[in-house]
């Protein structure tokens, strides 16, 4: 099968015609092999441990355009990240805190992509062989595009604090 790189990610994928996601902006063959990957994570709960992880690393790697949709959606992605492996939250506490934080997201900014977001993509994890490598991929994937978005890593800890200020309920505790 032809392969092409995705414009986004620079991964490598089938060439195919098919669809894509209305914003997150991708090739037909990265969206469909992501979406190998998350029906891989739905079958098996323990592929599930790091499926927020493979959903925030997806997003940002495929930012979109300037719309307040693509942008709100890059805010909150970079948040769980940041709560994830800045903070060590827990998936479940990562969400419900990027959720938290997602009640600002009216404040959150277009954040220009870098040139590169990072080097390993949906496509090098739908190549694992086995829950213990997809989930440690899942988790370089992770730290890796995180690290890719670091010109921004200050926006992203402000859009947190916001929320972290708040009396009613700081995304993160002691």
């Amino acid at each position: 099968m032809n392969t092409r790189k995705c414009f986004s990610c620079g991964g490598e994928y089938p060439d195919i015609d098919g669809p894509v996601h209305r914003y997150m902006k991708s090739s037909p063959g990265c969206w469909a092999v992501y979406g190998e990957v998350l029906a891989r994570e739905y079958s098996n709960a323990d592929y599930f441990a790091v499926h927020r992880l493979t959903v925030d690393a997806y997003a940002v790697q495929h930012p979109g355009s300037k719309d307040r949709q693509s942008i709100h959606s890059i805010g909150v992605h970079l948040i769980r990240l940041c709560l994830f492996l800045e903070h060590g939250l827990t998936a479940e506490r990562a969400n419900d805190a990027m959720l938290e934080a997602a009640k600002n997201k009216h404040t959150f900014t277009w954040l220009e992509p870098p040139t590169c977001l990072g080097e390993i993509t949906a496509a090098d994890i739908a190549k694992t062989n086995s829950v213990d490598e997809h989930k440690a991929l899942v988790k370089e994937w992770a730290q890796c595009v995180w690290d890719a978005w670091s010109c921004h890593h200050g926006i992203v800890r402000k859009w947190l604090s916001v929320q972290q200020d708040s009396p009613s309920r700081p995304i993160v505790r002691s």
